[in-house]
C-alpha cells in the first residue's frame, strides 16, 4: 500500500508479462489505424480527402484480381527477406546485408538466364530446366554472399551490422559495373539484354494477370521455415543461440558452426528475392534494379514479430500498400512514397508499443494528478480537528474498534 500523501505512478509494471498471438494482432491492428491516422494528415497540402486516397490505395491494391496479383508479386521479394532476417536474426545474427544479396541473387539468375537465348549455350534448355537452375544459381551466390559476414564474425568477431552494410555498397557498385562493361547489351542504358521467354517465371493465371511462379515458391518457404523452428534441430539450436549464447554454448551447441549456417541460409533466401524480381519482373539485369526491398523486408519480418506466417501477412500488407500508392500516385496527384511514410509509421507504432507487454498506464494515477490527497483511495482520511483546537477522537470502524495512529 503506498504510504499517506503518497502517489501512484502513472507507469506500472505488470505482474505478469502479456504475450500470445491474440496481443500481437491487436497490438498490430492499432498500430496500423495509427500508422493510417497519422498518414491521413499528409493529404492536407495536397487538398486530397484522405477518406477518397485511402479507399483508392486499398481498393486498386486488394479489391481487384489485377491489383491482388501485382500485389502478391511485389510481396515475393518481401517475403524472401523477411524470411532471412527471420533465420539470422532469431539466431542472435543481426545481419543487414540482404540488399547486396537480393543484388547478388539476381546476378547469379542472369548469367544463368542469360546464355539460354538462341545459340547460346543454354538455348536448348526448356523453362522446367533454367528456372530451377536460375534458382540454384540465386541460392548459392546470395548464400556465398552473407556467408562472407558470417564467417567474419564467428571465425573473428567481426561486427555484423557494419560489415553487411558495407558489403550492400560492395554488391551494388559491383552490378554497376557488369550491367556498364561485360554483361552491358548494345544501347546507351547500362543493363543487359532482354532474357529469352523460356527463362521468364511462369505466369500462374496468364497473360492479364503479372501473378508468377515467384510466389508459389515464397509461400512453399513460409511453410518450410516454420517447420525447421518448430519441428527440427536446427531450429531449436539457432532460438537458443538467439535467446542466449552462453547458455546455448554450455547447452553443446557449435555457436560458430550455426552463425556461419544460420549466414548462408539467411542470405541464400535473400538471393530469391533478386531471381524473382529479374525473371518475373524486370527479365532483364540493369543498373538501380532495386534499393530498398532489402530494407523493407526486414520491415515486414519485424511487423510480423519475426514469424514466417505473421511475415507472410505482413508482406502482403505491404506489398498491397506499395501497389496501391502507385496507382493513387497516378490518379490523385499523391506522391507514391506515402505508403513508404505509413510504412514507417506503422512500424514506429510496432516498436512503441513493445513496453505495453510489461508496463501499463496507470488511469487513476493520470486523473488523479493536481487533486488532493484524499482522492486517493489509498490514501487514509485525515482526522477532523475539535472546536477547541484538540484533536478529535478517531472515528470508530464498524466493528466498533477505534482506527488508533500505530493499532
Amino acid at each position: 500500500m503506498s504510504l499517506p500523501g503518497a502517489r501512484r505512478p502513472l507507469v506500472e509494471r505488470r505482474l505478469t508479462p502479456i504475450g500470445g498471438p491474440a496481443f500481437g494482432i491487436a497490438i498490430a491492428l492499432a498500430a496500423i489505424a495509427t500508422g493510417l491516422l497519422l498518414g491521413g494528415l499528409l493529404f492536407i497540402p495536397f487538398d486530397s480527402d484522405p477518406v477518397d486516397g485511402y479507399t483508392t490505395l486499398f481498393r486498386e491494391g486488394f479489391g481487384t484480381a489485377r491489383g491482388l496479383g501485382d500485389t502478391l508479386v511485389r510481396a515475393a521479394p518481401l517475403t524472401f527477406i523477411g524470411l532471412g532476417t527471420i533465420v539470422t536474426w532469431r539466431a542472435g545474427f543481426f545481419f543487414l546485408g540482404f540488399q547486396g544479396c537480393l543484388l547478388m541473387g539476381a546476378t547469379g539468375a542472369a548469367l544463368v538466364a542469360l546464355p539460354a537465348a538462341d545459340g547460346r549455350a543454354l538455348s536448348w534448355a526448356p523453362t522446367w530446366v533454367l528456372i530451377p537452375l536460375t534458382l540454384a544459381a540465386a541460392v548459392i551466390t546470395g548464400g556465398i554472399w552473407s556467408g562472407i559476414v558470417g564467417y567474419l564474425k564467428a571465425r573473428h568477431d567481426g561486427n555484423e551490422v557494419l560489415l553487411s552494410l558495407m558489403m550492400n555498397f560492395v554488391a551494388a557498385f559491383l552490378l554497376n559495373y557488369l550491367v556498364s562493361g561485360p554483361m552491358r547489351a548494345k544501347g546507351a542504358l547500362p543493363q543487359t539484354e532482354r532474357f529469352d521467354e523460356s527463362a521468364h517465371l511462369p505466369l500462374l493465371l496468364g497473360p492479364t494477370n503479372n501473378l508468377h511462379f515467384g510466389v508459389i515458391v515464397a509461400a512453399v518457404l513460409v511453410a518450410i521455415v516454420a517447420g525447421v523452428f518448430r519441428l527440427t534441430m536446427l531450429g531449436y539450436d539457432l532460438s537458443a543461440m538467439g535467446l542466449n549464447p552462453r547458455a546455448a554454448r554450455y547447452g553443446g551447441i557449435e555457436i560458430t558452426n550455426r552463425t556461419i549456417e544460420a549466414s548462408v541460409i539467411g542470405g541464400a533466401l535473400a538471393g530469391l528475392a533478386g531471381w524473382s524480381q529479374v525473371l518475373g519482373v524486370q527479365y532483364r539485369l540493369l543498373d538501380g534494379l532495386d534499393t530498398t526491398t532489402g530494407f523493407e523486408g526486414i520491415v515486414a519480418a519485424l511487423l510480423g514479430g519475426l514469424a514466417p506466417v505473421g511475415l507472410a501477412v505482413s508482406s502482403f500488407l505491404l506489398g498491397g500498400l506499395s501497389v496501391g500508392a502507385q496507382v493513387m500516385q497516378r490518379r490523385a496527384g499523391i506522391p507514391a512514397s506515402m505508403a513508404q511514410v505509413i510504412q514507417g509509421l506503422i512500424v514506429l507504432a510496432i516498436l512503441a508499443s513493445g513496453p505495453l507487454r510489461y508496463y501499463k498506464f496507470n488511469l487513476r494515477g493520470i486523473i488523479g494528478r493536481g487533486t488532493t490527497g484524499s482522492d486517493d483511495p489509498e490514501t487514509p482520511p485525515v482526522a477532523p480537528e475539535a472546536p477547541d483546537g484538540q484533536a478529535a477522537e478517531p472515528e470508530q470502524d464498524p466493528a466498533g474498534a477505534a482506527a488508533r495512529p500505530g493499532a
